[in-house]
């Protein structure tokens, strides 16, 4: 006779919650896992964004299960020497602090542990993720064959828009294509070409103007030396916010040319794309409703715990047609097209729209406005208090700006922001430090809702200050 051991030795814990009645032990585990959170939350006005150390732990498993009260030390080390994105000074990325209810989302996802690969996997949340990515694509004006499907992260979304713009072209054994894009867009738009299987020369970047926008004029150029380098020109990317200075490509223009052309239009609106939600920002990104394919993360402002990211296409049938291989370990199922595995790249997937969904309920329409137009503002705010004659500033529409004083070499510049960095750290400061056309800047990301104007006001005199 087989024997069936149970597993877990600690009485305080066990290892899986009771199928059968309240689990108090469960229970009392996430009231005191809360309770650290909680804490850490409480501590941000007072600290850095980053921890002053960073504990050493095991990795391993021991022979024997920890118990409780050892789960809970390590877990505390873990809260400890994490980033902490509500403390007021972290503006260095596009990562502000989550959303009450994103937070109970992401726990109860975890609780559910449904699979959107299936809908017999995850019953209600299937339903949720297809009805809230029609939403989304129909408020950004979308028409009504659209929708889209949750991904784990920006890249895989911009990914996956590429892959599918190939299949769409029935070109996917052809190696001879070209993508167009702005040199300022996301690396994700060149690895997607690397796992594609194209060559570097595949990726025909332009450098932008000064306000890190692409040219129209130069876009054609670029399609009439695609054609002269033999290739076939695949898709144009347009970028809706810039990872380094929040700049917008003329969607609207640059729809017109991939209409003529018979050109796949995606637009990497990581960044910018939940602008098009509000009323008062949505002309920021016109045109977005003539994209071919949108990645939008409604992690990057609007505080979603991660990660929380859509690629939303103008006919949901583009992404079965190219991504479903069929299920045979699958049951088809009677109320709906085609199963969630069938829609992307990833098969088994979290129910990571639960959060999103959450989120958005939590805000509303009013919610979502004051935090796209608080972020601006307080750009605006700073820009106004920052020495102009001192520094290069660099800034889109959107909450993001980076700076480099003017008086300074690429060398002297490189010293300069180092030194800057930390010295705004010490005073629990955060801006990141990127490199732009060879020089060094500091950048700053407005998204975070704890910042004050008092904030705003110290951080300025303190760059002011610097030179």
């Amino acid at each position: 006779m087989i024997e069936i051991r149970k597993i877990g030795q600690d009485p305080d814990l066990d290892l899986f919650a009771s199928p059968s009645k309240l689990d108090p032990k469960l229970r009392s585990l996430l009231d005191d896992v809360s309770s650290l959170l909680c804490e850490w939350f409480a501590n941000a006005g007072r600290t850095s964004p980053l921890p002053d150390f960073v504990d050493c732990l095991e990795v391993a498993p021991l022979q024997k299960g920890i118990n409780r009260e050892h789960l809970l030390n390590d877990l505390k080390k873990i809260i400890q020497g994490s980033y902490q994105p509500s403390s007021p000074g972290a503006l260095a990325h596009l990562d502000p602090p989550p959303l009450t209810a994103s937070i109970v989302g992401d726990l109860v996802s975890a609780g559910l542990n449904n699979n959107l690969l299936a809908k017999e996997l995850s019953p209600s949340l299937t339903v949720l993720e297809r009805k809230l990515c029609k939403w989304m694509a129909t408020s950004l004006g979308m028409p009504e064959t659209s929708g889209g499907v949750a991904a784990s992260g920006g890249s895989l979304s911009n990914l996956m828009a590429l892959v599918l713009a190939r299949h769409k072209a029935n070109l996917s054994f052809d190696t001879k294509l070209a993508i167009i894009s702005n040199s300022d867009a996301h690396i994700s738009i060149a690895r997607a070409l690397l796992i594609m299987g194209l060559p570097e020369a595949a990726l025909y970047e332009i450098n932008p103007n000064q306000s890190g926008e692409l040219l129209v004029n130069e876009i054609k150029e670029s399609l009439n030396q695609i054609e002269s380098d033999g290739r076939k020109c695949l898709a144009i990317v347009a970028t809706a916010g810039t990872t380094f200075s929040g700049a917008i490509d003329p969607i609207e223009e640059i729809a017109k040319i991939c209409s003529f052309k018979g050109i796949w239009l995606h637009v990497d609106a990581s960044i910018g794309g939940v602008f098009a939600l509000s009323t008062s920002t949505m002309n920021l990104l016109k045109g977005i409703s003539l994209a071919s394919s949108i990645t939008i993360n409604p992690q990057k402002i609007l505080g979603i715990t991660k990660t929380s990211s859509l690629l939303l296409v103008s006919d949901i049938n583009d992404l079965y047609n190219c991504f479903s291989t069929g299920f045979p370990y699958i049951e088809p199922s009677n109320d709906i097209e085609f199963q969630g595995g069938e829609l992307g790249i990833q098969g088994s997937r979290s129910p990571e729209i639960l959060k999103l969904w959450l989120g958005l309920r939590q805000l509303g329409i009013e919610g979502i406005n004051s935090i796209l137009m608080n972020s601006i503002n307080r750009k605006k705010y700073f820009l106004e208090r920052l020495s102009s004659d001192k520094f290069i500033i660099k800034s889109g529409p959107l909450h993001i700006a980076a700076l480099t004083p003017k008086k300074l070499t690429v060398s002297q510049a490189l010293d300069w922001t180092k030194k800057t960095k930390d010295l705004l750290l010490k005073q629990n400061f955060m801006l990141s430090r990127p490199i732009y056309q060879n020089r060094y800047y500091l950048k700053v990301v407005f998204g975070n809702p704890h910042t004050q104007v008092s904030d705003l006001d110290s951080l300025a005199n303190l760059l002011n200050n610097s030179l």
